[in-house]
């Protein structure tokens, strides 16, 4: 008796299914897919957004070429990546770790961190941030490209510092913040 109920007690915490949210299917490889998202000259293609998951989070996979990755900074959110191909160097609070295909790492909200693809070969990862926000960030800096791994087109001088002056300019209204090269 004392089983069934708690079993029921934990049930009826749980809920209701809200009826108004659809399965997502994000199909990377397929015309009118997600959309592809070049940045810091790699390639984000944005699975999930918060809208298809009420906010909780955003799924990116990441497409990092060698020599690619964002510059250090930190933000107010969890962020998380699986490396599926590749290898990359994570900094963490200005440690140096390399890490490859099959390893998963997670940077807690507010650290200092950045990474960085030093192998000869692209790098490929997901990237799942929560709360939800950071792609529409990459939505508004970054440049739309063809595919999933599609290179941003280069910029030229002029080019990189309006880039840079408007992620500085967004960034914190997406909780994040650029930081000095270590």
């Amino acid at each position: 008796m004392h089983r069934e109920s708690k079993e029921s007690a934990q049930t009826a915490s749980i809920p209701a299914d809200d009826l108004s949210r659809d399965l997502a299917v994000a199909q990377p490889d397929t015309a009118g897919g997600p959309a592809h998202i070049g940045l810091v000259g790699d390639t984000y293609t944005i699975l999930l957004t918060g809208k298809d998951t009420a906010g909780r989070y955003c799924l990116i996979d990441m497409h990092i070429p060698p020599g690619g990755g964002p510059p250090p900074h930190r933000h107010d959110f969890e962020e998380t990546f699986t490396i599926l191909e590749g290898e990359l160097e994570f900094i963490f609070r200005g440690v140096k770790q390399t890490a490859g295909g099959g390893a998963t790492i997670h940077i807690p909200a507010n650290a200092p961190h950045q990474f960085r693809n030093a192998s000869p070969e692209p790098a490929r990862l997901l990237c799942i941030c929560s709360p939800a926000g950071q792609e529409e960030f990459f939505m508004k800096v970054g440049i739309p490209v063809a595919t999933r791994t599609t290179p941003p087109p280069k910029l030229d001088e002029a080019a990189q510092a309006e880039f840079r002056a408007k992620a500085q300019a967004l960034a914190p209204g997406y909780r994040t913040e650029f930081l000095p090269p270590a």
